[in-house]
């Protein structure tokens, strides 16, 4: 499916902002996901000075078939990299930062000790600014996930992606009740701290199977949802297919859903990504 429905049409922005916020990053040898994963709003959040910080490289251990950031072999660790990401968030004024990473199945802690030394560092320099993680599963690992919540992120976000059923062919390096229990083990680790996690939709879900996820969610103490449209971000046979693209209506039924079953904040769009509008959709009910 290639042709785009009119609602995912969209102007692209003035360029003068987003090259800012792009050579800031190049000059500090930064990797961002919204670069990596081709994400379709990089042009309006480089924009407005806002970036999700990518760690741990740009090489994961697993292939996704929905992610464009490519797999095989990744470099050491960067020990230099947390101060330099707090560097280029206190130069760009972030009142609420977004650090993901790559999957990195090869170090024996999946790298959350260099998530950890990231959030305390950002936290140092910038005491007032709102952390958010998006983390790998960890291989579902509570030593790993600890590492992570006593730094003391205001968000631990790991997203789910898709349905159960669709887990072998979309995330086959991934198990959906392994994800699951990640955060309800997040939520019973650190009660005080926001638990997050998406999903996008267009690989041949149902309705039902999305209401039930957000029902699995919201059961293991879920705060906050995300739910956007997936676009194949790369022509190649790794990347799978868009199945369908889902109408915007569909999409405010499942935010009014989520709302029934009682997240406090949930984002449902086409355009909607885990960590855009990240700092807006925290702010409106935290």
């Amino acid at each position: 499916m290639s042709n785009f429905p009119e609602w995912l049409k969209r102007k692209t922005p003035p360029l003068g902002e987003s090259l800012k916020t792009n050579q800031l990053l190049e000059k500090h040898s930064a990797h961002t996901v919204c670069q990596s994963a081709r994400c379709p709003n990089l042009m309006e959040c480089f924009g407005k000075g806002t970036a999700t910080f990518l760690i741990l490289g740009n090489t994961c251990t697993r292939s996704c078939r929905f992610c464009a950031i490519d797999g095989g072999a990744p470099k050491p660790v960067d020990h230099a990299e947390p101060e330099r990401i707090a560097e280029i968030s206190r130069k760009l004024g972030l009142k609420h930062v977004v650090v993901t990473s790559v999957t990195r199945d090869d170090l024996h802690d999946g790298g959350s000790r260099h998530f950890a030394e990231t959030i305390r560092t950002l936290r140092k320099g910038q005491p007032e600014a709102k952390v958010e993680v998006l983390t790998p599963d960890f291989k579902g690992n509570e030593e790993s996930l600890k590492e992570v919540l006593n730094a003391k992120p205001h968000v631990f976000n790991h997203n789910l992606e898709t349905v159960p059923r669709l887990y072998p062919v979309v995330r086959p390096g991934a198990d959906y009740y392994r994800s699951l229990n990640l955060l309800g083990m997040a939520k019973k680790i650190s009660p005080d701290i926001i638990v997050k996690s998406g999903l996008m939709l267009g690989l041949g879900e149902t309705e039902e199977e999305v209401i039930n996820v957000l029902s699995d969610l919201k059961a293991i103490g879920c705060d906050m949802v995300t739910i956007g449209q997936y676009l194949k971000p790369k022509k190649d046979e790794r990347c799978l297919d868009v199945v369908r693209f889902v109408h915007p209506d569909e999409f405010k039924r499942y935010e009014k859903a989520g709302y029934e079953i009682g997240f406090k904040a949930i984002a449902s769009g086409p355009f909607v990504r885990s960590s855009y509008g990240a700092g807006e959709l925290f702010a409106s009910q935290f």
